[in-house]
């Protein structure tokens, strides 16, 4: 029997139950036994006194059948920096230019701590934050920014729930722009399944500690 998420996308019962136990499971686990990387970083932001502000950076991204939601991630850059880059028309049209996104040698944002947090992917640990709260799977399409969306079947892309691992990650990251990347992505949700999860997370595990594709 299946069940129907709002916007169409259709999987088995079984799948999304699974899907949804592993993501507590994993979340839960992951916040315990990496909690002490929580204590470093807001140590280190705590005696860094040229980058004074909060340990957490939440940007509004898009979740399930359209909902908008804070994705959580370590601070890499100065306090506003949404605000500076749109102050800065000729930076915010590289920035789109370049599939959303800036060569760190471009990007004046980002701290010197945060390119290390960027680099060994460690930024991206409190996603399991938004795994546990259920704006997020371990597993799915990136969540994206909203004028991302004109890149996308938008309908198809938000019928699933975004993923802190997924399909364009895991073929290559940063160095995969669109259209490629959403045609990456469409394959993942038109052939999610257990076993194909699975493959998903140990091969992002492997870009993860190789460091392929992280700025």
């Amino acid at each position: 029997m299946d069940f129907e998420i709002q916007t169409g996308t259709s999987y088995s019962k079984s799948y999304i139950f699974f899907k949804r136990f592993f993501d507590i499971l994993v979340s839960i686990l992951a916040l315990i036994f990496l909690s002490p990387i929580f204590l470093v970083v807001w140590i280190i932001d705590s005696l860094d006194a040229s980058n004074q502000g909060p340990m957490f950076y939440g940007q509004v991204r898009m979740g399930l059948n359209g909902r908008k939601f804070k994705m959580y991630k370590f601070r890499s850059m100065v306090v506003d920096a949404d605000k500076k880059l749109k102050e800065n028309e000729d930076l915010y049209k590289k920035y789109v230019a370049n599939n959303f996104k800036l060569e760190p040698q471009d990007d004046p944002r980002i701290t010197k701590m945060g390119r290390i947090l960027r680099e060994t992917s460690i930024d991206e640990i409190p996603q399991f934050i938004n795994i546990l709260r259920g704006d997020m799977s371990l597993v799915g399409p990136r969540p994206v920014v909203e004028p991302e969306l004109v890149e996308y079947d938008s309908r198809k892309l938000l019928s699933v729930k975004p993923g802190a691992m997924g399909l364009w990650q895991a073929s290559g990251r940063s160095m995969i722009g669109y259209p490629e990347r959403a045609n990456i992505e469409m394959k993942y949700i038109e052939n999610a399944c257990i076993t194909f999860d699975f493959k998903i997370i140990i091969k992002n595990l492997i870009n993860i500690f190789s460091r392929k594709g992280a700025y």
